[in-house]
């Protein structure tokens, strides 16, 4: 028991360090975007709120603050009791558009080279994915609360190996085949066949129609352990990580799409922090290539995140350059200090929802709960 509480906390230490690194490599790409062009830079922080660890080196000031909901990188421009002159040249603000815009972007940018890389590194070092040694079915990941898969009784663990009379084979082709078919039956009853525990049941799914297509809130894989082959040739990692990267952006942005497009069905689907730990501690367990595609995915999710036109967010800051550009001034400084209180305001108050929202639904909290 013992054991198997070090492997969890393990996998939970693992989760929260790619997290961790990721925001770095994110504002590490502000950053760097900045000292390289000669942009004063007065801080680099990870975490909001108090800071817990700081040191000042070359003009920075580095710190490790309390609320670890993501970081930011500070310049002069920000601080009213900076001595610098207002008309430095080396200040962002006194900088073309195009520079300031790179120094904006750097960010995502950042995060999708690293989802490229990690893709990448993963063909080198663990291998070329070549299926999955397991029993037939679909593995039941997670089940989101209040959703279709849920209702229907599915728990995370169950194995999927029968729909509409039809047994599922095994492996990635039976979870396309899966997903397709709920994703073509919006409203309809599927009846599916399940195991648990080495017993059989018998379940009735009724996919809710989001944009036309069904969804069940669950995450859904192979079943078994996946198998890797050594890659032949050096281009064949690289040829693989750019149809993964490919494959796995478009997804993502097309999930960011559904959100917008449709809120009021996709809401109760999206994830926190604590959620987004619990699932990387799990892939952490797992072993071989699960958290190369964890830290990649995450990464895209973070870049695409940012890129929405959100106060706070690169994608808010550079709504706000393209609006200079074209009125050929900044806008009022009263309004930009509005424009990002209230997204201060409103990103805190929706992680804090989310990270309540996941908290409630770990089966530890549940078990207290009685449910």
């Amino acid at each position: 028991m013992e054991t198997l509480r070090g492997l969890a906390g393990m996998g939970v230490l693992t989760a929260l360090a790619i997290l961790a690194g990721l925001i770095v490599v994110h504002e590490s790409g502000h950053f760097l975007a900045a000292r390289w062009q000669g942009i004063r830079v007065s801080g680099f922080s990870i975490g909001f709120g108090p800071a817990l660890l700081q040191r000042r080196s070359d003009g920075v000031l580095y710190a490790l603050r309390l609320i670890p909901l993501g970081g930011f990188v500070s310049f002069p421009d920000d601080d009213e009791d900076s001595p610098i002159p207002a008309n430095d040249p080396d200040l962002l603000r006194n900088r073309p558009l195009p520079q300031r815009a790179l120094v904006i972007a750097a960010g995502v940018l950042a995060n999708l080279l690293l989802a490229w890389s990690v893709l990448v590194a993963q063909g080198f070092v663990v291998g070329i994915p070549s299926g999955f040694s397991a029993t037939p079915g679909v593995l039941v990941a997670v089940v989101q609360s209040g959703q279709p898969a849920e209702a229907a009784g599915l728990q995370p663990g169950d194995r999927i190996i029968g729909l509409s009379g039809q047994t599922l084979g095994g492996g990635q082709q039976a979870v396309e085949a899966l997903v397709e078919r709920i994703r073509q039956a919006p409203g309809q009853s599927l009846p599916l066949e399940a195991v648990r525990n080495g017993q059989k049941l018998s379940l009735s799914l009724s996919p809710t129609e989001v944009g036309g297509i069904g969804r069940i809130g669950a995450q859904l894989q192979p079943n078994g352990i996946e198998a890797f082959r050594p890659a032949r040739g050096p281009l064949e990692p690289i040829r693989h990580a750019n149809r993964d990267f490919t494959l796995l952006t478009r997804r993502t942005v097309a999930g960011f799409v559904t959100l917008v497009t449709h809120f009021g069905e996709t809401a109760g689907q999206v994830s926190g922090p604590v959620k987004i730990v619990e699932m990387g501690a799990s892939l952490a367990k797992q072993g071989g290539g699960s958290l190369f595609l964890f830290t990649a995915l995450i990464s895209i999710n973070l870049a695409v995140l940012n890129a929405l036109p959100l106060p706070l967010l690169d994608g808010g800051q550079l709504a706000l350059l393209l609006v200079e550009g074209v009125r050929g001034r900044p806008l009022p400084e009263r309004f930009q200090m509005a424009f990002f209180q209230s997204g201060f305001v409103f990103l805190v108050g929706l992680s804090l929802l989310l990270i309540v929202k996941d908290t409630s639904q770990l089966p530890a909290v549940q078990q207290l709960l009685g449910r």
